[in-house]
């Protein structure tokens, strides 16, 4: 198992339980008592969970259940098109872009019309809906690798293989959840992947709608203070200030 993988899956573990030893955990990832403590420590400084003599315990035992991409889309939709109506003035012809995986940037791909423009994404819904735009000076170009069903995302090391020799003029991306500066994700691979494309990217663009402002999920994909700005929906000045102590924020 990829360490990436494992990290989340003993993240899950720790969730489910509350309390985990050293020995469940190399019994349920079949790996060594020096793995596990490493990936310990790794958790316990991305604030996860806090070590134990013995084992760890879980810093927000919690029951998320990641919703599957059909259900999201619908969710909240109004707002999503305004995040990306005000998301497509920010494209400009002959920009190279990048967009992530998530329902409100499968809403600015259906906003998206450019005479000339190349997309890159690892997101298959985000694909076909701009393959239906696809000219010779309109290009789509689809990242490949493991999919994640929940989210129709490749990730892996076939993505970030791909990834890594990539530049992007803009990045647009979304999240689950902003908590205390962060923005988070329900898996480690795909925020892996995400946090890729930020390092390669002139500006970068996170489109979310205000219901997720002070959500947590599971793990994060970056601090807020990383991206070019937050565009959301129109929402209370509280929230408006909450966001712009770390970023520059489009309402």
């Amino acid at each position: 198992m990829k360490k990436i993988k494992r990290l989340e899956e003993i993240a899950k573990l720790v969730d489910r339980a509350g309390t985990v030893t050293v020995a469940e955990i190399m019994d349920s990832m079949k790996v060594s008592d020096m793995t596990v403590r490493r990936d310990l420590i790794e958790l316990e400084g991305q604030g996860i969970l806090t070590r134990i003599h013995g084992g760890a315990k879980s810093n927000r035992q919690m029951s998320y259940r990641e919703l599957p991409h059909e259900e999201k889309l619908f969710k909240n939709i109004e707002a999503k098109r305004q995040v990306a109506k005000k998301a497509v003035g920010l494209i400009e012809e002959g920009d190279t872009i990048f967009l992530g995986p998530g329902t409100s940037v499968e809403v600015l791909a259906e906003e998206i019309h450019r005479e000339k423009l190349r997309v890159i994404t690892n997101c298959m819904p985000i694909f076909n809906e701009l393959f239906k735009k696809k000219s010779d000076t309109f290009q789509v170009f689809l990242l490949g690798g493991e999919m994640r069903e929940t989210t129709q995302a490749f990730v892996g090391e076939m993505t970030n293989a791909m990834m890594d020799k990539m530049y992007y003029s803009k990045m647009f991306f979304s999240g689950n959840g902003i908590k205390n500066g962060m923005i988070l994700t329900s898996s480690f691979e795909e925020a892996y992947t995400q946090k890729l494309a930020l390092e390669r990217s002139g500006e970068s663009y996170l489109l979310i709608d205000s219901s997720k402002i002070g959500k947590e999920d599971f793990t994060p994909i970056a601090p807020l203070s990383e991206v070019t700005a937050v565009i959301t929906d129109l929402s209370s000045d509280n929230v408006h200030e909450e966001l712009e102590e770390y970023t520059q924020v489009f309402l």
